[in-house]
């Protein structure tokens, strides 16, 4: 196999039909990984070992990343590694034996209620800004699933989104009602044109950098001074639907998460509800 990495690339296009963002995700950490092994003299990947790939963990360390990129980059080189030996090209997989860093099992950053209330209702812009953050905190979409949609996967009727996720699955969510009142006064401004829902000045479909950029500046905006962005929104969403006494694998389903284990990362319960939940549900609580 002349190019490993190239082959690998279209596999996950055609085979697996993973996303552009995906794959040029992978293209870049297999790219890096190719010139730390032209660094060192050695250029085949048949003949790298598990002692190469140590070598290179240790090297990205070194340039002070931190553990979740290095297990990503890691992650990367195994995955082209394995597909190599399932193909033939490899012998055996040399990265399978090798330890990624251990990572801490951390709670992700969400708003309070009264802090997602002020961003949503005291800031200032647009309608289609404002029709950004509704859609956001209603739904719990990822900024690059928000930036895909286009006018046809709005049903504004049934008051639901059609989003296509990672690995290219679709998924229903549905949306409430201030979502819905600020949809409309954007797209009474936008007109009914097909295309992007949400367009820039240029009427080009709004970028996921754009985004981060809108969600921040209205946090500021609001008097809020920690770190927003749309990701902040989507843990909000799911913490304060959990909070609310909504099912964990309900809010699984709207995540779009297909373990549970990732959606158990977004449980940030009070120990108030806690207690209110346990007084209410086990029988022998009074």
């Amino acid at each position: 196999m002349t190019d490993p990495v190239g082959a690998f690339l279209r596999y996950l296009a055609v085979e697996k039909d993973a996303s552009a963002h995906t794959i040029r995700s992978y293209q870049v950490d297999l790219e890096q990984f190719r010139a730390f092994l032209a660094g060192q003299g050695e250029s085949a990947f048949a003949a790298v070992d598990s002692r190469a790939i140590r070598a290179y963990l240790a090297a990205l360390h070194g340039r002070g990343l931190d553990r979740a990129t290095v297990a990503r980059k890691l992650a990367a080189v195994r995955s082209c590694f394995r597909f190599l030996a399932r193909r033939g090209a490899l012998r055996r997989n040399p990265a399978r034996q090798v330890r990624g860093p251990r990572l801490g099992r951390k709670l992700v950053s969400f708003l309070p209620l009264d802090e997602s209330l002020a961003l949503l209702d005291r800031a200032t812009g647009t309608r289609r800004d404002q029709a950004i953050l509704e859609l956001l905190y209603a739904s719990g979409l990822r900024v690059s699933e928000l930036a895909g949609l286009d006018l046809d996967d709005v049903d504004r009727d049934a008051r639901t989104v059609r989003v296509l996720g990672k690995g290219r699955k679709e998924r229903i969510v549905p949306f409430g009602e201030a979502a819905a009142r600020a949809l409309a006064l954007y797209l009474a401004e936008r007109g009914a044109a097909t295309g992007p829902l949400f367009r820039n000045a240029r009427g080009a479909r709004l970028g996921v950098r754009s985004l981060h950029t809108i969600v921040r500046a209205r946090a500021r905006a609001a008097g809020i001074t920690r770190r927003v962005s749309p990701h902040t929104l989507r843990h909000t969403f799911a913490t304060h639907m959990l909070n609310a006494g909504a099912d964990l694998r309900l809010i699984q389903d709207l995540l779009g998460h297909s373990r549970l284990s990732t959606t158990q990362r977004y449980t940030h319960v009070s120990a108030d509800q806690l207690m209110r939940v346990y007084d209410a549900a086990h029988p022998r609580s009074k």
